[in-house]
């Protein structure tokens, strides 16, 4: 691996960089403007679960898709192409520039285009990145299921199961295909040849060919942290003889940017040594088996010799970099910047289904411990009776929480208040009762917290929703919550009962101008489809932003950084703690204390 990766090192490390630094501000926004630009031309100016079918059914769409998907599949074949061209010319020990490797690079990712490549992109696009491994494109990066499909899927024990066989099926098939894209590269061959030839070269080597690259992977992250915990540790150690403010502030400039030097080297290298360490294998394995070794002709490309003008560059650079943070860095120390930032809406926690990790969701007990634990909102669902009442409940049958296989519409109020709620989640909650929306609006008014009540409608209720808007207006509380829905008819007929109720659209998917959703005063999305653009969006149309179901500290400081409203959560406590410290604290002020009490 040393040896591959020094022969070629700066054409590698110069490709590396500019790929990643034209992907990230050409070819992603590229990329989604297109996307962008088919849903304007199939006439969608919004996606959601209920339009996202309509929309892959369009004709126009599957085809623009497909050329979309062969595009990110030809500019993602770019970057693997190339590294593995380099990777070549540098186990046959021949050198060759960046302008050589990206035009045979060209030459080969062009050829999926072709109809016998169809499959390609299944392997380069989905099923690489599905299972994260380490070895996929700096450009595609790692394809996830969204949360909420997670959690589905983990909480039913027969999807989980069927789940797990799909991820080792995949891990099975990716490394019967491991060696596809170098024989495709390499050797011309097409996807169903490459894929047979792969089948063949790694038929003795699986497990033995997976343990050696996750030990690659494991062997670069072990020589990542050492390296710079060394480093630091040096840095400190000189710290703590250093007196005047200048030279400390020197000192933590320098650990600062080699944090950051750090972090740029591995990720200019992760592509590159995962997949040196598949050439490797490629290489060995042909070997073993006789087959005749690739030969690449080398190219000769115009080159100049500006080595003199680059190593000034990058001492200006390095120069002016170091200078202006250290400068930075003092003025912070004498205490000359002020690095607070106030918000000017603190985001607010909601409890979803009430405190319902370790009490009984959607009733009363859950409730009362979301409140306290200081939750700003109860999240909440409705169903009707056979006798019209509206009952807190989830699910429209009441198997799950009861252990009674009917529908909510099917029973009258009478039957399901004798029902047990508690005891599905423990002995000790027995005899918890299903509460009535009525109930919930006296207790919440009395404890001054405010409601997200959610409508879950079969189809089957009567007037639904003019009962629940009714309800909210009887107890004058349309100030205090909002009515919310996955189905946005429900939204318009809550605005036609009473157009004063505050309404929010639950959304699992949310793509292009949601605002134009009249009947949603605000929205809810589940968080892997919030982003940055999403939220400014929503922002700058006047409406709030909520995002469900938010339960790690990493998750919840990104929805600060995205300044939504309201997260919907099932860990309340640190949901409040994440939100105080983020209001309360300062990075940078936080690190200098962090070096003072160690070193003073």
């Amino acid at each position: 691996m040393k040896q591959m990766l020094k022969y070629n090192f700066k054409t590698l490390i110069g490709f590396e960089a500019i790929y990643k630094l034209s992907s990230a501000l050409i070819f992603v926004p590229l990329f989604l403007e297109i996307f962008h630009l088919i849903t304007k031309v199939s006439g969608y100016t919004y996606l959601t679960l209920e339009n996202v079918f309509g929309f892959l059914a369009h004709p126009l769409t599957l085809f623009c898709l497909l050329l979309l998907l062969l595009l990110l599949t030809f500019y993602t074949l770019i970057d693997i192409s190339t590294v593995i061209i380099i990777l070549t010319y540098s186990y046959q020990k021949k050198h060759i520039n960046i302008k050589n490797a990206l035009t045979l690079a060209w030459q080969k990712a062009i050829k999926v285009f072709n109809w016998r490549n169809i499959g390609l992109p299944f392997l380069v696009i989905f099923l690489i990145p599905f299972l994260n491994i380490g070895i996929s494109s700096s450009f595609i990066g790692t394809i996830s299921l969204p949360e909420f499909i997670l959690d589905f899927i983990v909480k039913n024990k027969v999807l989980a199961l069927l789940y797990t066989s799909l991820l080792l099926f995949l891990a099975v098939m990716l490394f019967r295909w491991l060696y596809v894209l170098p024989y495709f590269i390499l050797e011309d061959c097409d996807f169903k040849e490459a894929r047979q030839k792969s089948k063949n070269l790694s038929a003795k080597h699986k497990i033995k060919d997976f343990l050696q690259i996750m030990a690659g992977q494991l062997l670069v992250l072990i020589t990542y942290v050492l390296f710079l915990g060394l480093a630091i540790l040096i840095i400190m150690g000189l710290y703590k003889i250093i007196a005047k403010y200048w030279l400390k502030s020197l000192a933590i400039t320098i650990i600062w940017l080699l944090v950051a030097l750090s972090l740029i080297i591995l990720l200019l290298l992760a592509t590159p040594i995962s997949y040196t360490l598949i050439t490797i294998l490629f290489f060995q394995h042909k070997k073993a088996q006789n087959e005749p070794e690739v030969s690449l002709k080398p190219l000769k490309g115009k080159t100049k010799n500006a080595a003199k003008y680059w190593l000034m560059m990058k001492v200006t650079v390095i120069i002016l970099v170091i200078g202006g943070s250290t400068i930075f860095t003092y003025n912070v120390l004498k205490g000359k910047y002020n690095l607070k930032i106030e918000y000017v809406k603190t985001m607010e926690v909601t409890a979803h289904r009430g405190a319902s990790v370790d009490y009984p969701e959607n009733t009363m007990v859950a409730f009362e411990m979301a409140k306290k634990f200081d939750a700003d909102w109860i999240e909440l669902d409705v169903q009707q009776t056979k006798d019209q009442v509206l009952v807190v409940m989830h699910d429209p049958n009441l198997k799950r929480t009861t252990g009674v296989n009917k529908d909510t519409l099917d029973v009258t109020y009478e039957e399901i208040k004798k029902l047990d709620a508690g005891s599905f989640l423990d002995a000790k909650f027995k005899d918890t009762r299903i509460p009535t929306l009525e109930e919930v609006i006296k207790f919440a008014q009395k404890q001054n917290i405010k409601l997200n009540i959610e409508l879950k409608p079969t189809g089957k209720e009567t007037d639904f929703e003019k009962s629940v808007v009714e309800l909210i207006t009887k107890y004058d509380f349309m100030e205090n919550c909002v009515v919310t829905s996955q189905v946005y008819e429900v939204l318009e007929n809550v605005k036609k009962a009473n157009p004063q109720v505050q309404t929010v659209y639950v959304m699992s998917l949310a793509y292009g101008d949601i605002t134009a959703l009249k009947a949603a005063d605000n929205f809810s999305i589940e968080a892997a489809s919030v982003n940055k653009t999403l939220v400014k969006k929503v922002h700058n149309a006047g409406k709030e932003i909520y995002v469900w179901t938010v339960n790690t500290k990493d998750s919840i400081n990104k929805m600060i950084n995205y300044n939504v409203d309201n997260i919907i959560t099932d860990n309340i406590p640190l949901a409040k703690e994440t939100i105080y410290a983020s209001k309360t604290s300062d990075v940078i002020q936080e690190y200098i204390k962090l070096v003072n009490d160690l070193f003073n």
